[in-house]
């Protein structure tokens, strides 16, 4: 049996976990992970509410509990740069980078120095190892809940130290569980996405952070058509609050097709322009060696978006995916997870999205 660190969040899905680890016969001891970047103990990820939730679940279970801070960490790492990304036009997602440089690289480091084997948590995916010892990360067996996009930055050397006990349930039987064990966090709801805005408005947390820097909204032409406070309020894709001086000529909806953060201008047309096949990633992760150079494989652009077969094509330089089957609205910032069937093969952060088709 493995002597583990379980990260208790305070909520329903890493108690469960926690549970089952312990049942298994492991020596579990509960971490809460203290990520507040303001130490307001408001409500998020590090709040003194999902703290004593957390120390609550764990005497319940009859297991040591500690609070370990890395919030200085959590700034620094996730949200300046969050805020830089956002400056510069692009759209960050700060849960994999979290995963990436937090939850699964300081956690386990220390956890690591500490004398504990790996590191438990409450995610929907799963883990197959083969008889080499090769970790796979799949998707877990609940397509709603499946975590497994926001797991893809994840390299072998760390897939070799986690747990994910929940990866073959769905996210009903873990709260009927968790309410059979009497924990009382069975019915507590889903934490917000972005654990650091505490009111889920995205746009008001960017201007009180980002010191407003005005320009024009132009249209694919080169017309001004209206203003902005700051490129970082907008997004790929975006279709409401442009508030511009004048219809389109034909009629239709305009979009946010482009963020020029060098020019400090926002480009409008129509969702034709927003068409995209093809994307170029950089720093790429791989959860293994790479056989080839190039393959067929699946793509996620999204957390939650389905799927899409694309051509991988791989270089010094990052990858180039081209999708067979258009989508729309990829930005900047966003991140490529690429599958083989379940099985996450690697991502990259998206550098470009382009067409290369005529536009209709």
């Amino acid at each position: 049996m493995s002597r583990l660190i379980v990260g208790l969040s305070g909520g329903v899905d890493s108690a469960v976990a926690a549970a089952r680890m312990l049942e298994a016969g492991h020596e579990v001891v509960a971490v809460h992970l203290w990520l507040d970047p303001d130490n307001t103990g408001q409500d998020g990820w590090g709040s003194s509410a999902n703290a004593t939730d957390a120390r609550e679940v764990a005497q319940r279970l009859g297991i040591e509990f500690e609070v370990w801070d890395f919030s200085s960490d959590f700034r620094r790492i996730v949200v300046e740069d969050f805020l830089a990304e956002y400056a510069r036009g692009r759209t960050p997602n700060p849960c994999l980078r979290c995963n990436e440089q937090i939850k699964f690289s300081a956690v386990i480091d220390r956890a690591l120095a500490q004398g504990f084997d790996g590191v438990v948590t409450g995610h929907y995916a799963r883990l197959e190892t083969n008889d080499a010892g090769h970790v796979d990360l799949h998707r877990g067996v609940d397509k709603d809940k499946d975590q497994s996009y926001v797991l893809g930055v994840l390299t072998q050397d760390r897939l070799r130290r986690c747990f994910f006990p929940l990866g073959d349930s769905t996210k009903e039987e873990v709260r009927a569980e968790a309410a059979r064990r009497g924990i009382t966090v069975a019915d507590k709801p889903d934490s917000l996405d972005i654990c650091f805005i505490r009111d889920g408005r995205t746009a008001d947390y960017l201007h009180r952070h980002i010191e407003d820097r005005p320009g024009e909204i132009r249209s694919e032409d080169g017309q001004v058509l209206g203003s902005h406070r700051g490129i970082f309020t907008y997004t790929i894709g975006q279709r409401k609050g442009l508030r511009l001086g004048r219809p389109a000529t034909d009629g239709q909806p305009r979009y946010v097709v482009g963020l020029d953060s060098h020019a400090n201008t926002v480009i409008v047309g129509p969702r034709t322009s927003l068409q995209v096949t093809q994307i170029r990633g950089i720093n790429p992760v791989w959860t293994d060696h790479l056989a080839q150079s190039e393959f067929h494989a699946a793509v996620q652009l999204r957390a939650h978006a389905d799927e899409i077969p694309a051509r991988i094509s791989v270089d010094d330089a990052g990858v180039t995916i081209n999708l067979d089957t258009a989508t729309y609205g990829i930005a900047p910032g966003q991140t490529a997870v690429i599958y083989d069937g379940t099985r996450v093969v690697g991502s990259a952060t998206i550098d470009s999205a382009t067409s290369t088709e005529a536009t209709p």
